[in-house]
């Protein structure tokens, strides 16, 4: 009954702290989300409200990329708590030691990072999908659509003269594959198509090969080589597909399928979901970074430094992971150690800062 009761009591301290933390951390992003917002559509004739609609749309995606943080944090409040009331010496007097507690507290960050993934991240990813669809109606590339379907790559361009369907099976490296391009004036009439086996669209200036020019009047030529000016490049068509933190899990895994059916890489989303996979065991490390700082310094040093440390952690952590990413998708790194090799050097520092804490 002592030891229900007691996870009880921490569980609900714990809780509180996470919930306080998260709240101003939201408001912080909303308010920062918010000017942002505001100074991106300060040159249309939007509504005052549209910019508060983007940050409600937007601050739960970002406040998921700052839980490891949250937690982390939240962690040392409640130790500070705890040793401020002296309630550590009450549990200690029960059979509570350090370790215990410190595995209570991982053990129930661990479970609320499956809760995250399951409910807030795709909570968080629908929102982000709408904040997404509203943003590019004020943006100046509104007119440009590109979507990839297991028909392929599908992409709306537009020129003074009306507006351009391409369809294409497959890209691979810089090239489309087996494309058709076709071309409407501004009534929606078909003025030319265009197919052709390959097409290098490095740069705006597309340069279509083995290709077939059909004009208006049905009147064919076939040519080895054409070019073709567009509003897409490499770069542009490759970042229309990177934002995978607007697709929940589900809607992810059906664009992984559509990926692999048109031979487009699927590196991002496997790194996307190794960092799904291996968030609840992040925000468990971080609750356990936070108990060893805590602990060791029992406030031998003033608070302020202590959350100073945290914040340290928490910055070098988060640049760690960055530079590991970029190394993954980048091929300097394989994509699994991208994501898990940050939370293996935790893990290690996490080992080493455990040895003898029951004993501080």
């Amino acid at each position: 009954m002592i030891i229900n009761i007691h996870k009880q009591y921490l569980l609900k301290k714990l809780s509180k702290k996470i919930f306080l933390i998260s709240c101003i951390f939201l408001i912080l992003v909303m308010i920062i989300n918010l000017i942002e917002e505001a100074n991106f559509l300060k040159e249309s004739s939007s509504s005052f409200l549209v910019p508060i609609l983007l940050t409600f749309l937007n601050s739960p995606s970002l406040l998921y990329e700052m839980f490891p943080f949250i937690f982390l944090l939240s962690t040392q409040f409640f130790y500070i708590e705890i040793y401020e009331n002296r309630e550590i010496d009450t549990l200690k007097q029960f059979g509570i030691d350090n370790l215990s507690m410190l595995k209570f507290t991982s053990l129930a960050s661990f479970i609320f990072g499956f809760l995250i993934i399951i409910v807030f991240y795709n909570f968080s990813s629908i929102l982000k999908n709408q904040y997404l669809k509203i943003k590019n109606e004020y943006s100046g590339d509104k007119k440009y659509l590109a979507v990839i379907t297991k028909n392929g790559i599908w992409i709306k361009d537009n020129s003074n003269k009306g507006s351009i369907i391409i369809n294409s099976d497959q890209i691979q490296g810089k090239y489309l594959i087996n494309t058709s391009i076709t071309i409407f004036n501004k009534n929606f009439e078909i003025q030319k198509n265009i197919i052709a086996k390959k097409i290098d669209i490095e740069t705006k200036n597309w340069k279509l090969y083995d290709v077939l020019v059909t004009e208006v009047k049905n009147v064919s030529k076939k040519h080895e080589k054409y070019s073709f000016n567009s509003n897409f490049d490499l770069e542009k068509v490759s970042n229309l597909f990177s934002d995978l933190t607007s697709l929940t899990y589900f809607e992810l895994l059906k664009l992984e399928k559509d990926y692999k059916s048109i031979g487009y890489s699927i590196d991002e989303i496997k790194i996307q979901k190794q960092r799904i996979y291996s968030y609840p065991i992040l925000l468990c490390i971080m609750t356990i970074i936070g108990s060893i700082i805590m602990i060791n310094n029992k406030f031998k040093k003033n608070i302020l430094f202590n959350i100073f440390i945290g914040i340290f952690f928490s910055v070098l952590i988060f640049y760690l992971g960055n530079f590991a990413n970029i190394l993954g998708e980048n091929g300097k790194l394989p994509l699994f150690l991208s994501v898990w090799f940050p939370i293996f050097v935790l893990i290690i520092l996490s080992i080493i800062g455990l040895i003898k804490i029951n004993e501080k």
